[in-house]
This record gives C-alpha cells, sequence and structure tokens, in this order.
C-alpha cells in the first residue's frame, strides 16, 4: 500500500484489488513511502510526476505454472501495465497476477515501485543496487518510448526494445558504433523514428546492462513467448532473436536473484 493512503482510499484500494481488511490478515502486507519513491525513481522520472505522497498500491500473487504475467491497473494515469509487468519479468516472475491500483486518478509510481518490494516479500531474495537501478531504468524508458512514439503499439515499442538487446547478444556490441548500428536495424524494422535525446537514453541503458556483466547468451523460454510475435519478412517467426531475448532476461534472473531483500530490508 502506498503509505500515505487515507482510511477511506484503502478501502477504495481494497475493492480494486477484491479483499476486505480481514482478508489481509492472510496476505504479507507492505508500504511503500514516498522516500521510497524519490530514493529509487529520481534518474529517471520528473519529481512533479512522482509527487510527495505515496499512494498507489499493488497487489501480487503467484499463478499456476503457465499462466503468464497478468497485469490490471485501475486509476493510473502515468505508469503503463507494460512498465510493471517488465519489472516482475525482468526479476524472473514469470507466473504472477498482479492488480494495480488508486482511490483516484494518480500517477501509479509508488506501485512501481512497490511491485517490486512485493516481489522481495514472495522470493527472500537480493540483488544489488546496480541492477535493480538498471532494471528500473529499463521499464521507466520503455514506458517513456511507449507515450512518445507515434505510429507503433505499446507491445511494439516493447518488442523494439527486446530487439535491440537481442542484437547486442548476438553480436556481443559493447561500443556506440555498435549500439548504434543495433537501434538503427531496430528502427528501420520497427518504423521508429528517434529524437537524439531518446537514441542516447538507450545507448546509456544498454552500456549499463553491458555493465553488470550480465551473460546475455545463455537462453530460454521468458522472451521467446513474450516476443514471439517477432517475425521475418516472411511471415515466420524469428526464434533466432526470441532465443537472443531470452538469453537476456534469464541470465538477468542469475543475477537479479538476490534482488529485493537487501534493498527493502
Amino acid at each position: 500500500f502506498g503509505a500515505d493512503l487515507r482510511a477511506d482510499e484503502k478501502a477504495k484500494v481494497l475493492d480494486y484489488f477484491g479483499l476486505t481488511e480481514a482478508d489481509l490478515e492472510k496476505c504479507n502486507v507492505n508500504t511503500v513511502t514516498n522516500a521510497e519513491e524519490h530514493q529509487y525513481l529520481d534518474s529517471y522520472i520528473p519529481k512533479k510526476q512522482i509527487g510527495t505522497k505515496a499512494l498507489s498500491s499493488v497487489l501480487v500473487s503467484l499463478a499456476d505454472s503457465g499462466n503468464g504475467l497478468k497485469v490490471s491497473t485501475y486509476n493510473i494515469n502515468y505508469c503503463t501495465a507494460g512498465m510493471y509487468k517488465n519489472a516482475l519479468a525482468t526479476a524472473g516472475v514469470e507466473d504472477a497476477n498482479v492488480i494495480v491500483a488508486g482511490p483516484f486518478p494518480l500517477s501509479g509510481t509508488a506501485a512501481l515501485v512497490g511491485v517490486l518490494k512485493a516481489y522481495q516479500e514472495m522470493t527472500g531474495k537480493e540483488i544489488s543496487d546496480s541492477v535493480v537501478d538498471t532494471a528500473l531504468n529499463e521499464l521507466v524508458l520503455t514506458g517513456q518510448l511507449e507515450d512518445s512514439l507515434k505510429g507503433v503499439s505499446d507491445a511494439e515499442v516493447e518488442e523494439f526494445i527486446a530487439y535491440i538487446k537481442a542484437l547486442i547478444a548476438k553480436d556481443d556490441l559493447t561500443d556506440d558504433a555498435g549500439i548504434n548500428g543495433a537501434i538503427d536495424e531496430a528502427c528501420e524494422k520497427y518504423g521508429v523514428t528517434l529524437s537524439d535525446d531518446e537514441r542516447q537514453q538507450i545507448i546509456d541503458l544498454i552500456k549499463k546492462i553491458n555493465s553488470l556483466g550480465i551473460d546475455l547468451n545463455g537462453l530460454v523460454d521468458y522472451a521467446e513467448s513474450l516476443y514471439n510475435s517477432f517475425k521475418n519478412g516472411d511471415g515466420s517467426s524469428n526464434s533466432g532473436i526470441a532465443a537472443a531475448v531470452g538469453g537476456f532476461f534469464k541470465s538477468i534472473i542469475s543475477s537479479v536473484g538476490d534482488f529485493f531483500k537487501k534493498l527493502f530490508s
């Protein structure tokens, strides 16, 4: 829960969650403060967007294997469902039901931190500050691009970023020229035009990912299922790219397995 919810506002949030106060006795209940919002998000989200009160809240429950990640939002007008989904996906959660809610329309930044905090409670694992910072950087940048890029859907923006990472992994690109080449290829594939600032933010993110020492070549399932909409020109599935994207997520899981307990304890 956002730490600044009044009793009547908390009741509205519980309605969206489909819970009662009595149900909370069976849940791991935590709060997110406005200070935590600013601690983790000031580098990526304007302070005015974060505001001075933590009000948005999130319910995360584990689902049966194969269920996938399902995210619903209510009264959230800045953070997208994709941003919350990417946060959990980067943390390695494949099967979960997530509900994000505010008592009235608001940005949802408290829940952005809260969804990570909730995952920590479910796993008890730790991760380095640098990996958490990179995960937040990626998901916020993806959300900003979803808002600013014209002519492409939110899903296509997420694929666009994943495609760049896949090319980085495939060719082990680390310098500006190589990264820019991958961005150019992705822009052509998805019909995206980036501003200089947007391009630089993507370059900085890729360099940050590279600096973590994550093995991007370990291949796994999650990204293949999430990004199976990648297609060759003939319409067949580009399984090589899907596998490369999968490598990013699985190998980040191995590095971030000890994620949130350290940061939020």
